[in-house]
């Protein structure tokens, strides 16, 4: 029969090795990221056009744009990340967004808010008196005025800062903003990290509708918006001194997960484009497309950033929406090379063709190329899928318009995956190159200027909460064995 002194000690000895099984690297700031993947049997194309339709209705609609929270858990897939929030920290999965700026989640007492997802995930309320260190934010505080761009009328010195955010599906999500510590990772040293806090204002969500307020494969705590604004999570973590405003991201599509970190890149090297100014999104210049060394003959304003079009970054797009006129010299260029294909419709939007072939040597690269001579090399696996024994075009139409009558180009996650993303909000800029989402980038810590590694991560992996608790319990067994040997 085993002593307690001998049980302890073997208690002790596997949650040492717990403890070294979960701890991994995390990110200069870093976010454990994970692309949360449908089912393949329930997945089909008009879903995956659904999604990206949802997040076209907030790129193409200005409603609203400067309060963020503007993206949507995603019915093909999304990346999301664990935050802590609160005093103690509890832990909330909220979708990473490029595409808006707020950060908000589900609050205690929400009407139609998802209680669970059906993936998996535990969700979590926030609710403002389970923390010792929430505030509340007034319609007559700074951060309100300036998110809404100057004094709000009826303002009271007593009425909390609320916001309130309308989608293109009709979805909506409303509430109001409380200040609380956000716990993050802070890398310290060589795949290390440290946990950090900050206090910063976000969104409490008290009324879900539409899409937001089921409880699906796809429902999350809320979303963690990396937008431009000063509302932004980044604009504020920057704003107290703690971080640049620079950030990346690798998404893997191949094994799931990748590398999101806040701070400076200094290896790989990455090329830059200069960032469109004052705009909402992240835009860029898009200068001519090439495929197969053709490039194509358009107007010399198709990609005008002018009045709202453009061309716009944005890696929660799942696919890519071109105007009707590239649309249609791409795909015709593309198929050229196998003249012999007989294209299908599928879902009445999809071209579609049987080929039995490897696509990267049957089909031709396409080369984006942008101001400062940056250019996005797609090959045919990155413009072509495999649904149901055929191969579909990654394109779209985009028959969405602005007020002039163009169409802007958006730019998705098929084009981005695999590549790492470098949002230079210091220097106005956006880079990107190919890399192995599952290796490991060096950043430049921002106070020292020492230089660490930082690796891939996968959010199924250590999480700092869990790890804290289990540091916990390791130390009250310490004591217990101490006093039984002393």
């Amino acid at each position: 029969m085993m002593d307690l002194k001998s049980l302890v000690l073997l208690l002790a000895i596997i949650l040492v090795v717990e403890i070294c099984l979960t701890i991994t690297a995390n990110a200069n700031l870093v976010f454990q990221v994970e692309r949360h993947r449908n089912r393949k049997l329930n997945l089909s194309l008009s879903e995956i056009v659904s999604h990206d339709v949802r997040r076209r209705g907030r790129f193409l609609s200005a409603v609203d744009l400067n309060l963020g929270g503007k993206g949507l858990p995603t019915d093909q897939g999304l990346y999301f990340t664990k935050l802590g929030i609160g005093s103690p920290p509890k832990e909330y999965y909220v979708q990473v967004d490029t595409g808006s700026d707020l950060l908000w989640v589900n609050c205690a007492n929400c009407v139609k808010c998802p209680r669970r997802s059906s993936s998996g995930m535990e969700l979590t309320l926030y609710d403002p008196k389970d923390s010792k260190t929430s505030d509340s934010v007034y319609c007559d505080q700074e951060f309100c005025t300036s998110t809404y761009d100057g004094p709000i009328p009826e303002c009271k010195s007593n009425i909390r800062c609320l916001y309130s955010i309308a989608y293109g599906d009709g979805s909506e999500t409303t509430g109001y903003y409380v200040k609380d510590y956000l716990t993050f990772n802070r890398v310290d040293g060589n795949l290390h990290t440290a946990p950090q806090n900050s206090s910063i204002v976000f969104g409490c969500g008290a009324v879900q509708s539409g899409t937001l307020g089921s409880s699906s494969e796809q429902a999350v705590d809320g979303i963690l918006g990396f937008g431009q604004a000063n509302s932004s999570v980044l604009s504020q973590l920057a704003a107290s001194g703690k971080v640049k405003k620079v950030f990346s991201h690798c998404l893997d599509n191949i094994r799931g997960g990748g590398i999101f970190a806040i701070g400076e890149v200094v290896e790989p090297k990455v090329k830059t484009t200069p960032l469109v100014p004052k705009m909402a999104h992240y835009n860029v210049v898009l200068k001519d497309i090439e495929v197969n060394g053709d490039v194509l003959e358009l107007p010399t304003d198709i990609f005008d950033s002018g009045n709202g079009k453009g061309t716009i970054i944005d890696s929660g797009t799942t696919l890519a929406y071109l105007p009707s006129m590239v649309y249609d010299q791409i795909l015709t260029k593309v198929l050229a090379q196998q003249p012999g294909l007989k294209l299908y419709i599928v879902d009445q939007q999809f071209s579609c063709f049987h080929y039995t072939g490897n696509v990267d040597t049957g089909f031709p690269v396409v080369k984006f190329h942008f101001e400062d001579s940056l250019s996005l090399k797609v090959f045919p696996h990155d413009y072509l899928f495999e649904y149901n024994d055929v191969w579909c075009v990654g394109w779209q139409k985009n028959v969405e318009q602005t007020k002039d009558g163009m169409a802007m180009t958006l730019l998705g996650d098929m084009m981005l995956s695999n590549k790492l993303v470098v949002y230079d909000l210091e220097n106005m800029a956006i880079g990107w190159t190919e890399y192995n989402c599952s290796s490991s980038i060096k950043v430049k810590d921002a106070s020292t200027g020492v230089i660490h590694t930082v690796g891939a991560h996968n959010i199924s992996s250590a999480s700092t909460f869990l790890i804290g608790r289990i540091l916990k319990f390791f130390l009250l067994l310490t004591v217990i064995i101490n006093s039984l040997t002393s």
